[in-house]
């Protein structure tokens, strides 16, 4: 049965997931997780992969049609869309080169809004990727304000790489010096909200504890669920109303990160 969104007229559903590498998530039950949730969106970050590397059934989904932004360096970060139906218009960036070149954005334009999948930056390797990441942060958000003056309804999913709450990581205390979780990035996403933005699982659940999408590999991070809320969903406010639900899968397994799911009324 085609479920498209348009003659469905009801529900559209939208999944962003880190799969960290989408060749070795493909070997753990990837496809017959999309089989299963049928969304009308995917939204992947970390694929660490160029189509021409992939088979063909990861390049394309069954009736589906896909869009990949690839870093430079292969091997490395990389977000992939698919799409149930084709949008009006897809970009790759913000028009800023040393940003789009690591395969950060897919940016798909649909009738009643633009659906923003960005893989944000880890800040932690180094100084130098602490000011980089810093740097992406402010100047995408004020991108992200210029498409709200300019009257777009917006959907910015993917791995942020921060969480802002002190309930949105599994010990906030000794967490306080954590890159991801660093003042100035709690900061920015106070900022980033305030410009016009609401971040929707907190919005519905905002005193619902221990709701993480990722967990370190090291030390049994995740069957302790020591982890952190990094993987966001966030609207433009005009949106907030027609969301149905919003589900943080954290059942789900195959990469150190879990799905988030978004039903929204078309």
């Amino acid at each position: 049965m085609d479920r498209s969104i348009l003659r469905m007229g009801g529900v559209l559903k939208l999944v962003t997931w880190n799969v960290n590498g989408i060749r070795a998530i493909s070997k753990k039950g990837f496809l017959e997780y999309i089989e299963r949730e049928d969304a009308d969106f995917y939204c992947l970050q970390e694929t660490k992969a160029h189509p021409e590397q992939l088979d063909e059934q990861l390049i394309h989904l069954p009736h589906r049609t896909s869009y990949w932004s690839s870093a430079l360096r292969r091997g490395y970060s990389g977000t992939v869309t698919y799409l149930r139906e084709k949008p009006q218009s897809v970009h790759y960036g913000i028009d800023v080169r040393r940003f789009d070149s690591e395969g950060r954005f897919v940016i798909t334009e649909h009738p009643s809004f633009s659906l923003y999948n960005v893989y944000f930056p880890n800040g932690s390797s180094c100084e130098e990727r602490h000011l980089f990441k810093q740097q992406f942060l402010e100047k995408f958000r004020r991108h992200l304000v210029k498409k709200l003056k300019e009257g777009r309804e917006l959907i910015v999913v993917g791995d942020y790489n921060v969480a802002y709450r002190d309930i949105d990581v599994y010990d906030p205390i000794r967490l306080s010096k954590a890159s991801g979780f660093l003042p100035e990035e709690r900061e920015w996403f106070g900022r980033f909200l305030d410009s016009g933005f609401v971040d929707v699982f907190a919005h519905f659940y905002p005193h619902q504890k221990d709701n993480y999408t990722w967990w370190s590999y090291r030390e049994n991070a995740r069957i302790a669920n020591r982890g952190w809320r990094i993987d966001h969903i966030c609207l433009s406010r005009g949106l907030l109303n027609r969301v149905q639900s919003i589900e943080i899968q954290n059942e789900q397994h195959g990469s150190d990160h879990c799905p988030v799911v978004l039903e929204l009324e078309t």
